[in-house]
């Protein structure tokens, strides 16, 4: 644990004074509803499932099924639109614009940067070990300033597709002095252990995760930040009153109710992700694919802005990730379903031919 963090000192002083919105769904959610200048006649098709009334603020059948399913208690779990809701949330609890700095560790997930930017945050990088894309933990703790209020660690990382070495994440949460937001988007295609259950341990640990891949919900945008419970409840007090609409509750709390076929494809993805990291490593223009807990796979090619371009001219559409850190000549390709992977791995080969 780290013992000498003190949450309060780096939240911003007008969040700890905000009185949060107080909506009518908060007070009742049943009865005769005259309250919050619903539409009492209802929406204009029949099967409505009552979405004329405000979802429940608080989302906390949704909640309790997700503390469930990751071994924390509800007040340990928020619920946002995609995680970007937390990330945005976490930024305007501790940074004040023009005055806080983050830190990540590139090549990362752009969005750290962009929301940084959004809050008028300065960013400072330290990057990756180039060999095997690991944490320079000396380096990190070096470069934190006194006024560094959030490090961004992306493990299984995009677009690298590894995870970060245990015992450097734990350095990290016990040796800074802010907040430390693990980002676990890819967590159930890794065969490492979440750190959402460790929330309790740690009063600095943010863990991310989301529906959008595993459970392959992303349309509905659903995002979980895990933490101790006063940020949660921080959290909660600076979010929109009905951040979650009915519809995507009720399509979360289905995927949750149905994790043996979301573990099943997960399986089958991850089997899927080895035979085509071996076709791909076969290819005279593939000079190395990195080994991947997620699923996608980074591929270094010889020529990759040719590759991208002329299979986008087939409708075979990849990432380029050229322009990040030790990612030159590097595509990221999501691992597809066999077909799919099939079709792509002709491609290539005509293209080298």
């Amino acid at each position: 644990m780290n013992r000498s963090f003190d949450l309060q000192k780096i939240i911003r002083p007008n969040i700890k004074k905000l009185v949060p919105y107080h909506s009518a769904r908060e007070d009742f959610g049943e009865g005769l509803l005259l309250d919050a200048n619903e539409n009492s006649l209802g929406t204009p098709f029949p099967d409505d499932q009552q979405l004329h009334r405000y979802p429940d603020p608080k989302q906390t059948k949704l909640r309790d099924l997700i503390a469930e399913w990751r071994g924390v208690r509800t007040q340990n779990v928020f619920t946002g639109v995609g995680s970007d809701e937390g990330i945005d949330l976490l930024y305007r609890i501790f940074c004040g614009p023009g005055q806080d700095r983050v830190l990540t560790t590139p090549p990362t997930y752009g969005m750290y940067n962009v929301s940084a930017n959004i809050h008028d945050i300065s960013v400072d990088q330290v990057l990756l070990d180039e060999e095997g894309f690991q944490l320079p933990v000396d380096q990190i703790l070096e470069t934190v300033k006194p006024n560094t209020k959030m490090l961004f660690l992306c493990s299984p990382n995009n677009p690298t597709g590894n995870t970060f070495a245990t015992e450097d994440i734990r350095t990290l949460i016990k040796e800074f002095q802010g907040i430390v937001i693990l980002d676990e988007a890819y967590i159930d295609f890794s065969n490492r252990e979440s750190w959402a259950p460790k929330v309790v341990d740690y009063p600095n640990l943010v863990v991310l995760q989301t529906l959008s891949k595993s459970f392959g919900l992303a349309g509905i945008r659903l995002g979980i930040t895990y933490a101790q419970e006063e940020i949660i409840d921080y959290m909660m007090k600076v979010k929109a009153p009905y951040n979650i609409n009915k519809l995507t509750a009720e399509k979360a709390i289905k995927g949750l109710q149905n994790w043996e076929t979301v573990q099943f494809r997960v399986d089958a993805i991850k089997k899927e992700r080895k035979q085509l990291k071996d076709k791909l490593e076969q290819l005279k223009m593939v000079q190395h694919v990195y080994e991947s807990e997620a699923n996608f796979l980074l591929t270094k090619f010889t020529d990759a802005q040719m590759v991208y371009k002329q299979l986008a001219d087939q409708d075979i559409i990849i990432r380029y990730r050229g322009n990040q850190p030790h990612c030159k000549n590097c595509l990221r390709i999501t691992v597809g379903t066999p077909d799919e992977n099939e079709r792509l791995i002709s491609a290539l080969k005509k293209l080298g031919s």
